[in-house]
């Protein structure tokens, strides 16, 4: 994934998708897995927000979903980042999701349910009073299809199991003001887990220029 730069402010949504799919594209990607996410400002609050023709405003988190097919399989990532700086309000909802993001990849393993891996994460949004605004379940699993069994979403039973791989993107979605979401694959191994997707979760600002 091509972090922004000064340059992308007020340019399209369509412009960063349609730039992230063309890199895909010459990395060797067989295709996208799903419509790409770019969703900018306010528009971070629809949690599948597809690129729009919005332009990416001065100021404000920007959510990037992507994910593209190889050898037949796909992959999910998300990240989130800042255009300016961000307020130390904004600096600890992004730190929540983080958190929440890293305790629920910490919770991995064989044999726990895909129930109890959802609530390890809530749980984090929950103690900061901002688990009313997550609004879908913490991940799901991927493979030849994008959304595959198991589902880790509240009271679900399916136990994990090695060679299973799952997403784990708990996010928040804040009506008139934007959203932060944070994904990542992993593997779930006989040990835990093993991440699919390093790349860094560290908020990044970028100024407007």
């Amino acid at each position: 994934m091509r972090p922004l730069t000064c340059a992308d402010c007020g340019v399209r949504e369509t412009e960063i998708a349609g730039k992230l799919e063309f890199a895909a594209r010459l990395a060797g990607a067989d295709g996208m897995s799903f419509d790409t996410i770019v969703a900018a400002g306010k528009r971070g609050a629809l949690p599948h927000g597809r690129a729009s023709v919005q332009p990416i405003p001065r100021r404000g988190f920007v959510v990037i979903d992507s994910g593209v097919i190889l050898r037949g399989y796909c992959s999910d990532m998300t990240r989130t980042v800042h255009v300016g700086r961000a307020s130390k309000v904004e600096r600890g909802w992004y730190d929540a999701v983080l958190e929440a993001q890293l305790v629920g990849i910490a919770a991995i393993r064989p044999g726990i349910t895909a129930g109890e891996v959802d609530e390890a994460a809530r749980s984090v949004l929950r103690k900061v009073r901002l688990d009313r605004y997550f609004t879908h379940s913490t991940g799901h699993g991927v493979g030849l299809e994008i959304h595959e069994p198991p589902r880790l979403g509240k009271k679900q039973a399916e136990r994990l199991a090695p060679g299973m791989v799952v997403t784990i993107e708990p996010g928040i979605y804040l009506p008139g003001k934007g959203g932060i979401r944070i994904e990542d694959m992993v593997v779930v191994t006989r040990a835990g887990c093993e991440m699919l997707t390093p790349v860094t979760k560290d908020l990044i600002e970028m100024e407007a220029g």
